[in-house]
């Protein structure tokens, strides 16, 4: 692996066990096995190597979601992707935490615009069987959303000093989402 991989893997670390907030170079630069230039050559600043990360996060969520397995029913199809994407959360908390933050402070992360063209494209296959009741960009909204609260149930189990969430509520908060959007049986 070379240097600037190796810093990017030990951001990564620091953020999935520290979270933003501890995030420093001199804890890269120690599990990285580098010196404080090497990292500033390759990144320019801390800034620099936080956005590289938060990037990289992106791309590896994007990645999963790409290769994960897709059934054919496209209501199926939603359901693995809005469970692939709480597993996520809920692997890296801290991480998946400092992604949100940089997409609410309006940072330009093409991959995460990508996931979410994923989660249109699996929409817009359930409208064209005639299954969705609202247009696809209202059931977009709410499936993001639910998929965005069960993920903060992971994000602040330490805050509320409660165990993450179970399965069940997990799957209530899916399938109430899934019920809202599709037609009537």
């Amino acid at each position: 692996m070379n240097t600037h991989d190796t810093l990017l893997n030990a951001a990564l670390q620091v953020l999935e066990e520290e979270g933003e907030a501890q995030f420093s170079t001199r804890s890269v630069c120690a599990i990285a096995k580098v010196t404080a230039p090497t990292l500033y050559h390759h990144f320019g600043s801390a800034d620099g190597l936080l956005s590289a990360a938060i990037t990289e996060a992106f791309a590896q969520f994007l990645e999963s979601k790409r290769t994960a397995t897709q059934s054919s029913d496209p209501v199926m199809a939603l359901r693995e992707g809005w469970d692939d994407y709480v597993r996520f959360a809920a692997a890296r908390p801290r991480l998946y935490a400092v992604m949100m933050s940089r997409v609410l402070n309006d940072a330009d992360i093409p991959a995460a615009e990508q996931a979410f063209a994923l989660l249109i494209q699996r929409i817009a296959a359930i409208a064209a069987e005639g299954r969705l009741r609202p247009t696809v960009e209202v059931a977009a909204d709410l499936m993001w959303a639910s998929a965005n609260a069960a993920s903060l149930l992971y994000v602040t189990a330490r805050l509320r000093k409660v165990v993450p969430p179970t399965s069940e509520v997990l799957e209530q908060i899916r399938e109430g989402a899934i019920r809202s959007i599709l037609n009537p049986e």
